[in-house]
């Protein structure tokens, strides 16, 4: 099998980081863009390098997927730990295995403790619980590829106490504009459910409470659902059994084709079966469905299983993100949840990493409910907005500094003079990255003009770093320069190239340093692109 770009890319990142000394590498795809295909692919590596591997899952369903694919992408088969099967004694080199079966001590000490060269842990989101933790322990050499589609968790224990490094991370919004995922249109419709008295439990909201929130609402969204639904293929996520199966009939009463599917249905594989037929036009399910299922041509997801938990949320979105033939995007029904005391997860969470894009870009799709908008434009828009509100809070700041003076630049000032949303929006994720900035990353800063004492942390000073590195491989202005022309009313200096700041530097010195050259407003300037402007 032909792997895409960025599989190719993934796969040799893994590599990269194991042979550089890094034991524990995680990997980040989205839903739907392969990353079975990616982990098999690195397996095949790692068999012909003469390991032993070892799958780990905490469903069957993830390893049953994982075993067919590594056969359909190497031809090799797998050995299986789990229950009464055992892969000591097997030829095969590679094992998948359950948690739930190998986390017990009897079970492990049946291996020697370097058996397994490699495991690849599927849904590595999960890896931070004990299970997990004790196999990785005993089979302490061995090198770990965490694959997760979601690697933040609910609970907010960091996957940084797990893994040593991030190897590869494809993100949606990549997918998406590279034609590898589908777009995604938020509808938000105008239901307001009443959450006052939703309780939490372990980081996120209790079913049971959701439940009983919901449950008045229920015809109303069935309601609005036959203005948006009557022609898509849908899937409805729930709260509880009892509520999937009561919004079920309700919506065969508005007209639907709908059934329902949860993990004590005799017949689950059938219904599943059916609803791929096109037999049924939606199917509720109380979270059965977030993991390890497949239906290419779903094309609307309801989230009526409100969470607070990123990763929950973007399983549950997923399940409608792959390319099928006809589909042209996704549509994501978005309700007006009351949660003034609550945090919750809306569309914005899908895309945004900044929460003050976040919260613009939710507002902005408030304003417009009803509307099916495309999540990647309003995603743009509620940057641009941001950027300016940020631009006017600095610029308020500046004016009140105008007094102070300093050779070096603060680093939120240059963050705002560039417009790097990867800086502003940082977050140190690895326990090295937590630290405080090493000498030598001070020293660095200090030279290329930025002031060291206002970096927090060494990740935040290595991104500061990378970030001027490729601004002066790309001959754009340096932090001085910025500082400089902005000190005369110059606007978006960071987009100006080196020398066309170093020429108009130049010109307002030939003024001796007093005014800017006649003709010239510095609040609405802006350098010809091919720089050519003419020298002193």
């Amino acid at each position: 099998m032909e792997l895409r770009p960025y599989q190719q890319a993934a796969r040799e990142a893994v590599w990269n980081e194991w042979e550089s000394g890094r034991q524990k590498t995680l990997l980040v795809l989205p839903t739907g863009c392969g990353k079975t295909v990616v982990f098999a692919k690195i397996t095949e590596d790692a068999v012909r390098k003469g390991g032993k591997i070892l799958i780990l899952a905490h469903r069957s369903e993830l390893l049953e997927q994982a075993a067919d694919k590594l056969e359909k992408t190497s031809g090799l088969k797998c050995a299986v730990e789990k229950a009464e099967q055992t892969c000591i004694g097997s030829w095969y080199r590679v094992c998948v295995g359950s948690v739930q079966t190998l986390m017990r001590q009897k079970r492990l000490q049946q291996f020697a403790s370097d058996y397994f060269s490699t495991i690849i842990i599927d849904e590595a989101h999960h890896a931070t619980s004990d299970s997990y933790r004790i196999i990785l322990d005993y089979f302490s050499d061995a090198n770990v590829l965490g694959v997760t589609a979601t690697p933040d968790r609910g609970d907010q224990k960091n996957l940084g106490q797990i893994f040593d490094s991030l190897a590869y991370e494809y993100t949606l919004p990549q997918a998406i504009k590279e034609g590898y995922l589908t777009p995604i249109r938020a509808l938000t419709v105008p239901v307001k459910i009443d959450m006052t008295h939703v309780g939490t439990n372990a980081g996120d909201y209790k079913p049971g409470d959701i439940a009983t929130a919901l449950d008045p609402y229920l015809e109303q969204i069935a309601q609005e659902m036959t203005k948006h639904c009557k022609d898509r293929k849908t899937v409805v996520f729930l709260p509880l059994v009892k509520t999937s199966q009561k919004f079920r009939d309700i919506l065969n009463q508005h007209g639907f084709s709908a059934a329902e599917v949860n993990g004590m249905s005799t017949d689950r594989e059938q219904i599943l079966k059916d609803f791929a037929d096109n037999k049924y036009n939606v199917l509720c399910n109380s979270m059965l469905l977030t993991e390890g299922w497949d239906c290419p041509d779903v094309d609307c997801v309801v989230v009526l299983r409100s969470t607070k938990v990123r990763a929950l949320y973007c399983q549950m979105v997923g399940r409608g993100t792959r390319l099928y033939p006809g589909k042209s995007h996704l549509l994501l029904l978005d309700f007006l949840w009351n949660t003034e005391k609550h945090e919750l997860c809306r569309p914005a969470c899908l895309i945004c990493e900044d929460a003050d894009v976040q919260k613009k870009m939710t507002e902005q799709l408030e304003k417009n409910a009803g509307i099916p908008i495309d999540i990647e434009e309003a995603e743009n828009q509620a940057s641009e907005d941001t950027v300016a509100d940020r631009e006017a809070a600095l610029a308020s700041k500046l004016e009140q500094m105008k007094k102070r003076k300093s050779k070096l630049v603060d680093p939120l000032q240059y963050e705002m003079s560039i417009q790097s949303q990867d800086l502003s929006s940082y977050v140190p994720a690895f326990s090295w990255e937590m630290q405080p900035p090493s000498d030598n990353q001070k020293k660095d800063l200090e030279k290329l003009g930025i002031n060291p004492d206002s970096v927090e942390n060494a990740g935040k000073a290595e991104k500061i770093l990378r970030t001027l590195a490729h601004r002066q491989m790309a001959g754009l202005a340096t932090p001085k320069q910025i500082r400089r022309l902005e000190q005369y009313g110059f606007q978006h200096v960071g987009s100006w190239s080196f020398d066309a700041a170093n020429n108009m530097i130049q010109r307002i010195a030939y003024t001796g340093w007093k005014r800017v050259p006649p003709g010239i407003d510095p609040k609405t300037y802006q350098p010809e692109v091919n720089n050519a402007e003419r020298t002193v």
